[in-house]
């Protein structure tokens, strides 16, 4: 997708406003009176000093911090059962088909191996292929 058509919040330019605009002089006298009278009142009320703990506090040095491990194993280490086996195990046998009655292996649908134990079953699947 392309940018025109994301939500303006996705932009990539920023958050900065543009230039405030006013209708007429009045209304700009206006805003500024009233931001004035804010901004007084802020101060009489201590806002201004928690600003100015919160400049400080962000222009300060980052807190460093030490991680330290403990010195040794804090659990007593439990030892496995010993069952007298050095350890080696020996591979599992592969298993072979031995008897007689298993004809062959039959292709099915796409490389799926089917046993065939009689010509039946042969013929049939044969006829079951595209």
């Amino acid at each position: 997708m392309t940018m025109h058509l994301h939500h303006p919040a996705l932009s990539l330019n920023g958050k900065r406003k543009g230039k405030m605009k006013f209708k007429s002089a009045e209304q700009k006298r206006e805003y500024e009176r009233l931001d004035r009278e804010w901004k007084e009142l802020l101060k009489r009320q201590g806002a201004e000093i928690e600003a100015k703990k919160v400049n400080r506090a962000m222009r300060a040095p980052a807190l460093t911090y030490k991680l330290s491990a403990p010195a040794g194993r804090e659990t007593a280490k439990i030892k496995s059962l010993d069952t007298g086996h050095s350890g080696a195990v020996a591979s599992k046998a592969i298993p072979q088909y031995t008897g007689d009655k298993m004809l062959g292996v039959a292709t099915l649908h796409k490389s799926n191996a089917v046993p065939v134990f009689c010509s039946e079953d042969a013929i049939a699947i044969s006829n079951m292929r595209r």
